[in-house]
């Protein structure tokens, strides 16, 4: 009897009322059913971590970036530089840590004094199978190179053409290996 009563009730109020109350009514339980389901499978810990790594990530880039703005645009040389273009050590660090690009430049050059680089290069169709940049802390240099093969046009052999990064390019959005000495 109570029960009726109150749906009467209900049933009397305008509609819109009635659908605002519906969607409060889903609202409510969408929200409860995810809670309920955090409490059992939430990330916990391993969210957290991952999350506070994410965000040390995203400081250092933003200090990287922050640096390589603060250089003059053009070519940089480490150690060799003319025109007040020199890097000091630790700007010529986090410039390595920051470049991920080895300009086409770098790659032709090294490619002219590598005979057989110049040949895979050539024949199979100027395909660069891996670029690299990376700091070598034991001897505070940076080295950049890349890997050529001739497997897709059926030459068996592979080639690593490495040494040590001296110029970089400021393009105002990133850095680029600009020129390579030692290949």
């Amino acid at each position: 009897m109570l029960q009726a009563r109150y749906l009467n009730k209900l049933k009397e109020l305008p509609e819109p009322i009635r659908q605002f109350g519906g969607l409060v009514t889903i609202t409510v339980i969408v929200i409860l059913s995810f809670f309920i389901l955090n409490i059992f499978w939430g990330g916990g810990e391993e969210l957290i971590e991952k999350m506070k790594k994410e965000e040390q990530r995203i400081a250092e880039a933003r200090k990287l970036s922050e640096l390589i703005s603060t250089l003059p645009p053009g070519i940089l040389v480490s150690y060799e530089g003319t025109d007040h273009q020199r890097l000091s050590e630790k700007q010529y660090e986090a410039v390595c840590n920051a470049t991920t690009i080895v300009s086409q430049r770098a790659v032709m050059g090294a490619n002219l004094i590598n005979f057989k680089a110049h040949k895979i290069y050539t024949i199979n169709g100027n395909k660069i199978d891996e670029t690299f940049v990376e700091w070598n802390k034991e001897n505070s240099k940076c080295f950049a190179g890349f890997v050529l093969s001739g497997n897709n046009v059926g030459v068996n052999e592979t080639i690593n053409v490495s040494g040590e990064a001296l110029s970089f390019f400021n393009t105002g959005i990133d850095t680029r290996v600009y020129f390579i000495k030692n290949f």
